[in-house]
């Protein structure tokens, strides 16, 4: 009896250790948060004031991804969100001196920070959870760039090429077909149109023939029934290709086509235009170090805003010509005024936005990883639909600046277009040529019918076929001497 109570008393003193030890798994990990406050671009991160509550909500893109991660995790996690402002609720510094109040201050940094390898060296960026670079905005031109070779733009080159090479092998298979009317030396002097025929088939103008018969089409100039398909066949072709050529130059010059102000930093720099960049950002370092921009001809901007009227009224108007900052805030200052705007120039590659952790916190792994299950999941695509609509898609930006551009700036037209209408051309222009021409075939019918009775048809008594063979032969020979003074 007494062991048995001493069994209870042990099982129950391990079931007590066990849920002491789960429920130590299972506490919740307490985690500072540590938020910038901005005036512009409130999309990713916005502090408001609660006077009712008496503390700060944050909401935005940012703060919704976060907690998209923190619902996936497999640990708890308690948070007590500070937003990095000062006693008057003003930003208290950059976002250098932010994620430099890690661990001091904050366990954790959640923002628009992009991760940079001079911040690296205060803390653990956790993989990115959007795409950035730094690309120029500049205000669209309309113009139309045309040059002394604008005709030749409505066709590219190899369809051009292959106009060429079409027209060559329509007008040497019609002076094949033609050549007896050509070599045709015994009409009579005074007959004036068959004179015209020998002078406008003959071998210099083969090229001109097609051409002309296309342009001038009532001036009969072939004699043959294949001669004549051929023609047609060409002048529907011809048709079908002037047709395209109007068309496509008519709307290279009547759609007005949007062109960039600038097309690179280094036309601002050698121009010495003014350049303005967000507030509190990177890209001032980026912009004198890197770029080597005078700092005099660099201004600063918070709002999308104060971007749009800083453009409108250009560096003679007091404000500039162009904006450089992340793709990120470009892409919603196109998606406000992108019918006025465009972005230009190459893009300087930089890593997105991050989560900054203390150096060799445990918890960054675990928050990159849910990164990408949020990243790899629908919800990040509702995230993005709440703040942005349509402008990002799959954990990317969409260039809607180049999708303009193309579909404002109509293209050449490539052979690829009229490679059945080619083909159709070659095959007939060939079927009509074996037609008129016996002279191919016959020659190989004339050899298999030789073959034939000589090896096919001959007979088992050689007495019997021997004169035949003879009289055979000598017909054939008598045949071949027929043709050949046919």
């Amino acid at each position: 009896m007494a062991n048995k109570r001493l069994s209870y008393v042990v099982a129950w003193v391990v079931m007590m250790f066990w849920v002491a030890w789960s429920m130590e798994e299972t506490a919740a990990v307490k985690l500072r948060v540590g938020v910038p406050k901005k005036d512009g671009f409130t999309q990713f991160v916005k502090v408001v004031w609660d006077h009712d509550q008496h503390k700060y909500n944050v909401t935005g893109y940012c703060m919704d991804v976060f907690h998209g991660v923190l619902s996936i995790l497999p640990f708890n996690v308690s948070l007590q969100i500070e937003p990095y402002v000062n006693q008057s609720g003003h930003s208290a510094g950059t976002y250098d001196q932010l994620v430099q109040q890690v661990p001091q201050k904050y366990d954790i940094v959640v923002g628009d920070i992009t991760i940079l390898a001079n911040r690296s060296n205060y803390v653990d960026f956790t993989l990115p959870y959007t795409d950035s670079g730094v690309q120029m905005v500049v205000a669209a031109q309309q113009g139309r760039v045309q040059t002394m070779w604008t005709f030749m733009k409505p066709f590219s080159w190899d369809l051009w090429l292959t106009i060429l090479l079409i027209s060559i092998f329509i007008g040497s298979v019609i002076l094949i077909m033609e050549r007896k009317v050509i070599n045709n030396n015994s009409l009579p002097p005074t007959d004036h149109d068959h004179q015209h025929q020998q002078q406008q088939l003959s071998p210099i103008n083969f090229l001109w023939l097609p051409i002309s018969q296309a342009v001038l089409p009532e001036r009969e100039g072939v004699v043959k029934n294949c001669s004549r398909f051929v023609l047609m066949v060409w002048l529907v072709l011809a048709f079908v290709l002037m047709q395209s050529y109007t068309a496509s130059l008519t709307s290279m010059l009547t759609v007005e086509q949007l062109q960039p102000s600038f097309l690179s930093v280094n036309d601002l720099r050698e121009g010495d235009y003014y350049v303005g960049y967000q507030a509190e950002s990177f890209v001032y370092d980026l912009l004198v170090y890197k770029w080597k921009f005078n700092s005099s001809r660099l201004r600063t901007y918070s709002t999308i805003s104060e971007y749009h009227h800083a453009l409108r009224i250009g560096s003679r108007g007091g404000g500039v010509s162009a904006i450089v900052d992340e793709v990120a805030y470009l892409k919603l200052f196109i998606h406000k005024y992108g019918s006025n705007y465009m972005i230009a120039g190459p893009t300087y590659r930089t890593d997105g936005f991050g989560f900054a952790f203390a150096r060799n916190s445990s918890l960054t792994a675990a928050f990159s990883r849910g990164i990408l299950n949020v990243s790899e999941s629908e919800e990040m695509d509702k995230i993005e639909e709440k703040y942005f609509g349509k402008i990002m898609k799959n954990n990317g930006w969409e260039d809607q600046s180049s999708s303009t551009t193309s579909s404002s700036s109509p293209s050449s037209l490539t052979l690829y277009s009229f490679s059945g209408l080619f083909l159709i051309t070659g095959i007939a222009t060939f079927l009509a040529l074996l037609v008129s021409e016996t002279v191919i075939w016959r020659r190989p019918i004339s050899m298999a019918r030789e073959y034939s009775r000589k090896y096919l048809f001959r007979t088992s008594s050689s007495s019997q076929t021997q004169p035949t063979s003879s009289d055979d032969d000598s017909s054939t020979h008598h045949h071949h001497r027929m043709e050949s003074s046919v």
